[in-house]
């Protein structure tokens, strides 16, 4: 019985930022440790107000090092920081403020070297800042407003992730191809 030709393996697809040479620590531990700290820092931003002013220091701070060891291009880890802290601040106004979640996915999208297409996820955190205003108003509702927005944040993000991984599979050659011509 003649043997089958077998078929290609499934491509995967490997993180952008994966490619790259990194000057100091390993990739994984950077983005888990920068991941934490933008995470914490947003958080510990929004348990301040005009009395624990060393709250909004330590937040700032503990953000600005988070995206700044982030494993990406130089530029990009820059060019983000100023955006996501200013975004933190805002959300310090309640849950009105919560389309500017934009900001941060678009932040994590630049620093992620996500394909520009990728950015259609940044419509979930917009509908969701039209939408939860509707029902969360006073900012003693903002722990529940936060809540929902971190999970459409985090889905969106996903979302973008798997737009660039299907759009990275489709534009690359299958290696059975290229051995055809």
């Amino acid at each position: 019985m003649p043997e089958c030709a077998s078929l290609p393996e499934p491509t995967r697809h490997l993180e952008p930022t994966r490619r790259l040479p990194l000057k100091w620590g390993r990739y994984s531990d950077r983005y888990f440790v920068g991941l934490v700290l933008i995470v914490a820092g947003g958080i510990h931003l929004q348990g301040a107000n005009n009395y624990t002013l060393i709250i909004l220091l330590i937040g700032t701070m503990t953000t600005v090092i988070g995206w700044s060891i982030m494993p990406a291009r130089g530029w990009r880890r820059m060019v983000v920081v100023l955006p996501a802290i200013s975004q933190i601040w805002l959300m310090l106004t309640g849950p009105l403020s919560m389309w500017t979640l934009t900001i941060p996915l678009l932040c994590w999208l630049l620093v992620r070297h996500r394909p520009l297409v990728s950015y259609l996820a940044l419509a979930l955190p917009l509908a969701n800042g039209v939408i939860l205003p509707r029902f969360f108003q006073e900012y003693s509702s903002m722990p529940e407003a936060l809540a929902i927005s971190a999970v459409v944040l985090v889905a969106a993000a996903w979302l973008a992730r798997v737009i660039a991984q299907s759009t990275a599979i489709r534009h690359k050659k299958p290696e059975f191809l290229s051995k055809i011509g």
